[in-house]
């Protein structure tokens, strides 16, 4: 049973005695007004038992308390929700901020470098690496091109004649990738349809 459930539990099982008691009460206040020989349990009252209005006041204390607890809890749980979501980010942004030190360390090579092959391969190291870290986030590209138009993963952008008959409905070409993040689509590609 969940933290939430067993405080609506609680409640709710509080409330119930707290029925109860009105019940008793009234019972209570009925065989009060009985004449005096009716019963003989109604002549020997207990002095030290409590009466049920205070019976009946001290479960209403015990079922505001309650609730006030349960409140609380509700509202550290929406706080830490809250938290949860501004720091979700903090290990992405950790692991990004390697390939951030690699871009700028290129950015100073590009000022002085004369072999433009160097900056192009250093460059090409940079995005792999990028790449990687994405997939190890669980970000994964979206096979797109030569597969079948599909209106749940492509949004197709405009549609050019198919060079044979097989190439009808398919992706000719990918405007913009699209991708999933652990198996959800978090960006559609954008695609042009054969037709």
């Amino acid at each position: 049973m969940s933290e939430g459930s067993d405080w609506e539990f609680r409640i709710f099982a509080n409330f119930r005695k707290i029925k109860n008691m009105e019940e008793n009460t009234q019972q209570h206040e009925e065989s009060l007004n009985q004449p005096e020989g009716a019963s003989e349990e109604n002549q020997a009252p207990e002095a030290a038992a409590p009466t049920a209005e205070e019976l009946l006041a001290q479960e209403k204390d015990k079922y505001m308390r309650l609730m006030a607890d349960f409140e609380n809890f509700r509202r550290q749980q929406r706080n830490m929700q809250i938290d949860l979501i501004k720091t979700a980010t903090k290990d992405l942004m950790v692991d990004l901020l390697s390939v951030v030190d690699d871009f700028e360390r290129a950015m100073q090579t590009m000022e002085t470098a004369s072999d433009l092959n160097a900056v192009k391969e250093g460059v090409q190291l940079i995005h792999q690496r990028l790449h990687r870290t994405l997939e190890q986030k669980g970000l994964k590209e979206m096979e797109a091109k030569n597969t079948a138009f599909d209106a749940d993963k492509h949004e197709a952008l405009t549609e050019i004649p198919a060079p044979s008959e097989e190439q009808k409905g398919q992706v000719m070409d990918v405007i913009q990738k699209g991708y999933y993040l652990n198996d959800k689509i978090i960006r559609f590609a954008k695609v042009v349809v054969g037709k």
